[in-house]
Parts: structure tokens; sequence; C-alpha cells
């Protein structure tokens, strides 16, 4: 088992996919025979948080267009438009406030598709991991794993968390909705370069999709708004706000 201890900043660090499994092992404080002691995972998952994504607050159809209007930009617009309605210059006035009605209407489609695909984003994560805590497996719920936790995947189950993978046999992921490839990917546990992206890492299993295919052990390296899913949660939460 491993014993208490805090995990180094990662951030001058290469990035998981361009390191050994040995080093994982080191930066992360774990043992991939053992996985963590629960007494470790709780002090991580009071430092980290629950490996879920945050949700914003839903917003009604009334509200979500009326927000379209609080805007500088669109501020000055009405402003001229009202000129214009004092000028009598009607036309003027008409193509101005059609913009803005436009715009409005603009937006609020797209913030609706946001808050739609947040929604599908969420449905995404896995509910329960098969987990290596203290030299035995359990099945944990997914929102209690942390960097460190060894997770056991087979086909049909969700990936639960990025993981690095350390073992893998005839291993595939649907990695669709992050990559937009509709061919499972075939993983493998070699060291990638740095600059590999998200679709050419073999050698990682990433939060939300799933296992088409075969089984693996992966390490832990990124939970919540840190995955992949998270940030793509936090750039549609952006369009949505």
């Amino acid at each position: 088992m491993t014993t208490a201890s805090k995990i180094p900043p990662q951030d001058d660090k290469p990035p998981w996919h361009a390191v050994s499994r040995e080093e994982v092992e080191k930066r992360l404080v774990t043992s991939a025979d053992k996985g963590l002691d629960g007494r470790e995972a709780a002090s991580r998952l009071q430092q980290y948080g629950p490996n879920q994504l945050p949700e914003g607050k839903a917003r009604g159809p009334l509200m979500r267009f009326l927000s379209q209007f609080n805007n500088i930009l669109v501020y000055v617009l009405l402003g001229a438009g009202f000129v214009k309605l004092m000028l009598n210059l009607w036309v003027d006035a008409a193509i101005i406030f059609g913009v803005v009605i436009l715009n409005a209407l603009l937006g609020f489609v797209q913030e609706g598709r946001a808050e739609k695909a947040l929604d599908s984003i969420r449905n995404m994560l896995s509910a329960e991991s098969r987990t290596v805590r203290g030299g035995e497996t359990r099945m944990i719920p997914a929102e209690q794993l942390v960097p460190g936790d060894v997770v056991l995947l087979e086909s049909g189950d969700k990936v639960p968390a990025d993981l690095r993978l350390i073992d893998v046999k005839n291993f595939r992921t649907e990695e669709a909705a992050l990559t937009g490839e509709s061919v499972p990917a075939d993983k493998s546990t070699g060291t990638l370069a740095a600059n590999a992206t998200v679709g050419d890492r073999d050698n990682m299993a990433f939060s939300g999709t799933t296992v088409v295919a075969g089984r693996a052990t992966g390490i832990v390296v990124a939970t919540g708004s840190e995955t992949e899913l998270g940030r793509i949660n936090q750039l549609l939460s952006g369009v949505s706000a």
C-alpha cells in the first residue's frame, strides 16, 4: 500500500503519454500492482475534489433569450436605433432593430445547442469503476476516483477518468466524441512523443469513451474538469454562459 503523500506539481513535467509506466507511478506516488490505500485515496479526494463535471445553473428559454441583449454592443445599437426613430428615419431604425433581434435569435439558438451538448457530455460519464485499492479489486463510485488510482477496464465499460494505460490486451475504445473518428482506436502502452494530438495518444484512455474490445489496466492521471472531456465541458459552458 502507498502511504499518505502529496503529489508534486506536474505543470513543468512532460505530458502523461510521453512518459513510461515507471515514471507515471513515481510522479503519482502509486503502485500499479496495489493501487492506493483507502487513507491516501481519501486524502487525494479532498485535494482534487470529486471526479465529476460541474453543472451550471440551467436557465429557462425566456431568460436565455433576454440575456442575449445584455451586451454593450447591443446597447449601442439600440441607442442608435432610437436616435433614428427620433429623426423619423424609419427604415434605418428598422434595419438596426432587425440586426439586434436576429443576433439575439442566433445567440439563443447557439446557447440552447451548447446546453444540450453539455447534457450529452454529462451522460457520457461512467457511474462506477473497477478499481484496485490496497491490492484488492472493488467497484467504487466513479466520482470517488483520484489521480493515482488503478482502474481495470473490459469490453462494454465506460472509461471513468483519463488513464495512462499500463497493460492492454486487444484493447480498443470508441473516441468519436473527442476526436471525431468513427473507427475505434487501437490502444497500446508504449511511450509517445510529447506533441502527440489527442487522437494519436494510443497509450491513453479518455473519460467518457467506451471500451469496444479487449481489456486494459490504467492509472488515473486526470479527473473531473482536468480530463479532456472536462476541457470540452468548460468550452461549452463558456458558450452557454
